[in-house]
C-alpha cells in the first residue's frame, strides 16, 4: 500500500508520455498477480476471456459517455472535468457481450474488473454439487470483480450475462498505467471503488444483523 500511495503522489504528469520505470517499479496491481501465481497461465486475463465469450468492441465515444453518465454522479468522480473523464475512459476497454456468457469464473484468479453500462448479469455461487445460488443481479452502474483486481485473490462467484450487455473493462495493467500517468484520475477511480465497496459491506452487515436478530 505504501508503494501505491507513493505512486499516486509522485506519478508522472499527464503529458501523454509513458514514465521511465525500473523493472521493480513497473506496476503495482499487475505485479500482485505475478506474485500470487507461480504460473502466469493460471491468471484468467480479459484478453483470453474476451475471445471465449465472443466479446465485440463497442463504440469508444458512446462507451465513454455512458461511463461518465453512470459514474459521474459519484462524489469522487464528479469532481473531475469532462476532459478528465474522457481521459479516464482511455484506460478502459468497452465491449458488447451476448447473453448466456460467463464473463467471470468462480475461484479463478482474474486480473480485471467489469463495470456494467447496459444489460443484466447474474452473480451466482456455484455449489459443490453443481447447483447455483443466486447472490445478486448486476445492472447498469454496478461493478463486478473489483476485489480480485485490488487484492489479486480468487473470485468468490461466477458472473454470467442474462441479456446482451455493454461492459467497461478495467484490467491490472490499465489501472497501473492510469495511476502512473494520471495520478489524479487513478486516485478518483480508487476512491470511488473504495466507497462502493464500503457501501456494499455495510449492506451485507445490515442483512447479517437482521438475520441474527431474528434468531
Amino acid at each position: 500500500m505504501k508503494k501505491l500511495i507513493e505512486k499516486l503522489k509522485g506519478g508522472a504528469p499527464s503529458s501523454g508520455a509513458s514514465p521511465d520505470l525500473s523493472p521493480d517499479d513497473s506496476g503495482f496491481f499487475s505485479t500482485m498477480f505475478q506474485e500470487r501465481s507461480d504460473d502466469p497461465q493460471d491468471i484468467a486475463s480479459w484478453k483470453t476471456r474476451a475471445k471465449e465469450v465472443e466479446a465485440q468492441p463497442y463504440d469508444r465515444q458512446r462507451g465513454a459517455d455512458r461511463f461518465a453518465e453512470l459514474w459521474g454522479v459519484d462524489r469522487y468522480v464528479a469532481a473531475l472535468s469532462k476532459d478528465e473523464l474522457d481521459r479516464m475512459s482511455r484506460y478502459l476497454d468497452f465491449v458488447q457481450v451476448p447473453a448466456d456468457k460467463e464473463v467471470i469464473g468462480q475461484d479463478e484468479q482474474g486480473d480485471y474488473m467489469l463495470i456494467v453500462l447496459d444489460g443484466t448479469l447474474a452473480v451466482d455461487r456455484v455449489q459443490p454439487w453443481g447447483g447455483r445460488a443466486r447472490l445478486a443481479e448486476a445492472r447498469a452502474g454496478d461493478m463486478l470483480g473489483e476485489m480480485s483486481l485490488l487484492d489479486a485473490g480468487s473470485r468468490f462467484s461466477a458472473c454470467t450475462t442474462l441479456t446482451p450487455c455493454v461492459l467497461a473493462v478495467v484490467d491490472a495493467q490499465g489501472l497501473d498505467q492510469m495511476i502512473m500517468q494520471e495520478p489524479r484520475l487513478g486516485l478518483a477511480l480508487l476512491a470511488s471503488l473504495a466507497r462502493r465497496l464500503s457501501l456494499r459491506l455495510r449492506q451485507v452487515s445490515a442483512r447479517l444483523s437482521a438475520l441474527l436478530s431474528r434468531g
